[in-house]
């Protein structure tokens, strides 16, 4: 019935509402999850991810948290994609915790078949290849004085 080579382009919002009914049922091995940042984002263009370091890295056992935010242009262009938790790796600017797509081919070339699950899949594959698999990474605990995108230093303290 359908021509060869044709294919539906699934809107926005559908397709978000995808990557979210797949967020809440949890993914593979349980070591990658994601899910809305705010539940009242008629947009859904903010997002929470976290991602457990791989064994035999120095990331084993760490617990990463991202920020990935999905614009209007979402799925045809990528989201930004922000560690809040510091880490040390070749594609993660240090001052900010952006990933840069320039340094992350996923995003550098983006299709627009690929999810937020992919992005935090192959960013925990990236932690185990040999660039970043051995890196001396920041103190656990140390978001002290991170860099948030409007350039403002984000702090906490316990008095």
């Amino acid at each position: 019935m359908g021509s060869e080579g044709s294919s539906v382009v699934v809107p926005r919002n559908f397709r978000l509402l995808e990557e979210l009914e797949r967020g809440e049922k949890g993914i593979g091995d349980g070591t990658v999850s994601y899910g809305m940042d705010d539940a009242d984002d008629i947009f859904m263009q903010s997002w929470t991810g976290t991602v457990i370091g791989p064994s035999n890295t120095v990331h084993e056992g760490r617990i990463y948290q991202l920020k990935l935010f999905c614009g209007k242009d979402y799925p045809d262009n990528p989201p930004t994609v922000r560690f809040q938790t510091r880490i040390n790796m070749t594609c993660v600017n240090q001052e900010t915790g952006v990933v840069e797509p320039s340094l992350f081919p996923m995003l550098a070339n983006w299709q627009r078949e690929y999810t937020m699950e992919d992005i935090l899949t192959q960013l925990k594959k990236d932690m185990m290849s040999p660039q970043n698999r051995k890196l001396t990474q920041p103190p656990e605990g140390n978001e002290e004085g991170r860099i948030d995108q409007k350039g403002l230093v984000l702090k906490c303290c316990i008095l």
